[in-house]
């Protein structure tokens, strides 16, 4: 009986020592972040056009992500006390310099973009676009 108890309480050392080891090997690099940042300081409150938007991130004409928000209307973009805030890890840690920020849409009016640079070493950057 001794030694199976020996032999349990050794199992369980070696057991509680496996799972307190770091991965010292497979380190990798910290996650990249965008965060995109939208609200308005103007008042539109007579404006009932109908705005599409879409965040974008780019490396070298290459589309990594891209997401369009529910259309609105333009009236009722928030303003900076109600800033809608998204944040997107970089795809894959893509360490390229980036373009990220918004394209928009005003329905029968035209199109038009705010857009950044997220340097390829900067690991989280704030994309703020104040619409106008």
């Amino acid at each position: 009986m001794k030694r199976l108890s020996s032999l349990a309480l050794c199992l369980v050392t070696i057991l509680i020592l496996q799972s307190c080891k770091k991965n010292q090997t497979g380190q990798s690099a910290p996650t990249r972040k965008i965060q995109y940042v939208l609200y308005t300081n103007e008042d539109f409150l007579d404006n009932s056009g109908i705005i599409h938007f879409t965040l974008l991130m780019k490396d070298n004409g290459r589309v990594l992500w891209d997401s369009l928000l529910a259309p609105m209307q333009i009236k009722d973009i928030p303003d900076a006390s109600h800033k809608i805030v998204v944040e997107k890890p970089v795809p894959d840690n893509n360490n390229s310099d980036l373009v990220v920020g918004f394209l928009y849409e005003i329905e029968n009016v035209g199109y038009s973009w705010s857009l950044d640079t997220c340097r390829a070493n900067e690991s989280f950057k704030i994309v703020e676009f104040p619409f106008q």
